[in-house]
This record gives structure tokens, sequence and C-alpha cells, in this order.
């Protein structure tokens, strides 16, 4: 009995020592565990995944799903949305108003529509290259992701075409743009162009929503007296109180706006320029171009901010509506044209012997400095308001964060262009938008919308931290 026990006693540690496990279920060679397979990230800086990583598995809580599906949409980006609109209001010279609100939900929608439809396009590529995205690692099934892109398409055009027809025109284009970049343009030279062309769309949206919604105020509805809206300085006013007059409003916002359109999407060629590198890296030449693009773009939204506004004449003298005439009908300070000139009566000062009896005084010579009747004179409107004082310090503060935000990552990844970098060179693209949109904003005469942009900043530079906008 003795030796049975002893026998049994000498085998256990035998098979202890054959096949011990750790707490975490892996085998433990020499007293300590082995190494478990490595789940964090790997690449400079931990934003390359390891090719070994483990698919998180689907539907594992309700967090995972929140995260997987912040993750998808990027809504760290999102934040860069919202100032198109109110630039592209400010444009126009008008206050933000229903239609802006309702051009910032649409375009919303759109931009969210793109992020899930660009996961679902590439989801065999990510596999491959960031096997970590929601729909390759499992979290999002791709039917998921192509219905919230269907989804959030139809919820943008439907709050476009609360804003009006001419919004909603603006919109499907911009829908369109999104669903042929990601489907197929994307892969293709026209890429960068097709991105450029959907931001600049989406300024003009904010500008046309923002006109239509206004010219529809103007134009009232029913008898009595038409309800009015103040207008910045600089406002493009409408014609009339016909359909045909109001169109006329949107058709000249989509013009006055288009300069700051321009400047949008010529920085969004640069920055989707650089992200097609962004998996592989390897490009200096990319990031140099968009470095010396982005100055150019800052000099020029400084160059021109003294330029007259839209609706303002080029020189005194000349009116918006007909040449000699302030007059415009949309204005609640002007009731009523002016007056004509009588042109049978002599002009004052003109000597008329018959007129007086003694001739007390020689003819008063005219004044020629002083205007004619009718002429339009910037100051003279009592009512009509002024660029604050602060605007030029405001754009230079602007224009200065935007050339802070993108300017440093463009150059590291011009020195390095790794993945790593060139992923930062293309979120700091991203965020830059932000006090770009600010800037064509206070360059426009509307400092308190570039205000609130830039407020939108630390939302997104805290947001990225945890989800990254590329």
């Amino acid at each position: 009995m003795r030796r049975l026990l002893l026998s049994a006693l000498g085998a256990f540690p035998a098979g202890l020592r054959a096949a011990p496990t750790g707490l975490n279920g892996h085998a433990v060679r020499g007293g300590r565990p082995a190494a478990a397979p490595d789940d964090g990230l790997s690449g400079t800086g931990g934003t390359a995944p390891a090719p070994d990583r483990h698919r998180p598995s689907p539907g594992r809580g309700r967090g995972d799903t929140v995260r997987a599906w912040t993750e998808l949409f990027r809504v760290s980006a999102l934040f860069s949305v919202p100032g198109d609109a109110l630039a592209g209001a400010a444009a126009v010279g008008r206050s933000p108003g229903r239609g802006t609100a309702l051009a910032i939900g649409a375009s919303l929608c759109l931009y969210e529509a793109g992020m899930a439809l660009n996961d679902w396009a590439d989801r065999e590529e990510d596999a491959v290259d960031r096997p970590h995205r929601p729909i390759p690692s499992g979290r999002i099934s791709p039917y998921a992701a192509l219905g919230a892109a269907g989804a959030l398409t139809a919820a943008g055009l439907a709050l476009a075409a609360r804003a009006g027809r001419p919004a909603l025109a603006v919109a499907t284009g911009l829908a369109a743009t999104v669903w042929a970049y990601d489907l197929h343009l994307k892969h293709t030279k026209a890429g960068p162009a097709a991105m450029a062309a959907a931001r600049s769309l989406d300024l003009l949206l904010g500008a046309t929503a923002t006109a239509t919604a206004t010219s529809t105020v103007y134009a009232g509805t029913g008898p009595g007296p038409r309800a009015t809206r103040p207008m910045r300085l600089g406002a493009v006013p409408s014609t009339g109180p016909d359909n045909v007059a109001r169109a006329v409003g949107p058709a000249r916002s989509l013009l006055a706006a288009l300069p700051a359109a321009l400047v949008l999407g010529a920085h969004t060629y640069g920055v989707t320029a650089v992200s097609r590198h962004e998996a592989q890296g390897g490009s200096t030449a990319v990031p140099l171009a968009v470095l010396a693009t982005t100055t150019a773009l800052a000099a020029a939204v400084l160059a021109t901010h003294q330029r007259q506004r839209p609706g303002e004449p080029a020189t005194p003298g000349l009116a918006t509506t007909a040449p000699g005439s302030s007059y415009r009908p949309d204005h609640p300070q002007h009731p009523a044209p002016p007056a004509m000139p009588d042109f049978s009566a002599p002009p004052p000062g003109t000597y008329r012997p018959h007129h007086h009896p003694q001739h007390p005084a020689p003819p008063a010579m005219p004044d020629l400095g002083a205007p004619q009747p009718g002429t339009y004179r910037p100051s003279h409107h009592p009512h009509r308001p002024t660029a604050p004082a602060l605007t030029p310090l405001l754009l230079t503060a602007f224009t200065g964060a935007y050339l802070r935000t993108a300017g440093p990552p463009l150059l590291h990844a011009a020195l390095n262009p790794s993945p790593p970098l060139t992923q930062r060179a293309v979120g700091g693209g991203i965020r830059a938008m932000i006090p770009l949109q600010a800037a064509l904003a206070a360059r426009a005469g509307a400092p308190g919308s570039g205000l609130a942009v830039m407020a939108l900043v630390p939302l997104a530079r805290s947001l990225a931290r945890k989800v990254s906008p590329t």
C-alpha cells in the first residue's frame, strides 16, 4: 500500500511538469507562462495592425457594437462637416437660419453614408491592409454597412428637399459624386478630383439652402405686407414675389459662393492625394506638393479678405440692380423705388435771371463732390451693418491655425513617408478643414460663424484620440 502511494505521488509532479497552463490558458514553459499571441498593434506608433491579430467576435456586447459603428463612421471627422454650410451661408451674405440647419443635417447624413459605403467597397482590400476595421474583423456585416449607407443617403436627400428644390438638386449631385467615388472613381486618377468636387458641392449646398429659405421668407405668402428678414452686408437679394424671380437668388448664390467652394475643394484634393499612400507610404513628392498648395491657399485667403463682398458694387456709383440706383425691392428699408429726377426742371444752382427781380447774389456753384440723386453711397444707409473691427485679426488667427494644423504633419510625411506619418498627415488635413472654413466665413464678413466653427476644434481633437479619422 505504501509502495503504491509513493509511486502515485512520484507520478504527479511529472504530469504537472508535462502540461501545466497559465491563467490565460497558454502553455507554461520553464516555469513561466509562454508568451501569448500579440494582440496589440504593430508598426511605428502602433498604427498598423498585426497580421496575426485576433479578430473580435461579432456581438460580444453593446459597447463593442457602438464602438464598431463609431469606427465605421469615423465620427472624429464628422466635425469637419458643419463648417461647409456656415461658410456657404457667409459667402452669400446671409445669416445662418433654417435653411442652413437643414443643409448641415443633409451634409452630415451624406458624409456618413460615404464613410459606410467606403468601408463596404474596400472590405476585401481592408482584409489584407486593415484587418482591424469593423467589416473585416466581423464586428459589422457588409450588408449592414451597405444598408446604413443607403438609409443615410435617403435621409440626407429628404432634409435637402425640405430646404427647397435648388438645395435638393445640389444635394443630389453631391450624393451621386459620393457614390461614384466610393464605388469606382476612388481607384482611378479622377479620385482626388471627385472628392474635391464633393466637398465643394457641400459648401454650395449650404449657400443654396440658406439663400432659398431666405428668399421664401422674403417672398411671403398671401396678401398683406411681406415678412422680412435682416440681410447681412453683401447679401444677394431676390428680385420679386413670383417663383421665377425667387429662383434667381439661389442661382446667384452659387456664383457668389463659388470662390470659397474652390478654395475648400483645392484643400480636399490635396488631402485625398496624400491619403492614396497612407496604407503603404513611400511618397515624398505628394506631401511636399500638398504643403505648397496649403501655403498658397492660406496666402490667397489673407490676400482677398478686403475685396468687395458678393452683391456689393465694385466701384461707387454702381448698384446691384441697375446702374445709378441703390434700390433693392426686398430690403425692409427700401419700401419704394427712389423718385425719378425731374428732367424738365433746371439743375440745382442754375442761374435764372427771371426768377428773382433783384438778383441779390450770384448763383451758387454746384458741389461736384456731392453724389447725384440715386447714386449708391455705401456709408449713407443708417441701418447698414459694418464688419467688426476684429475681423482682420480673427481672419489672421484662423488662417494661422489652418497652417499650424495641416503644415507640420505634411512636412513630417515628406521627410519620412512611412504609413504612420502619412496617416497622421491625412488626419491633420481633415482637421485643418475646420479653421479653413472659419477663415472663409470671416473673410466673407461673418466672424461669428467663424468662431462657431472654431469651437468644434477641441471636440474633434479630443475625439480623434479615441477614434481615428482615417
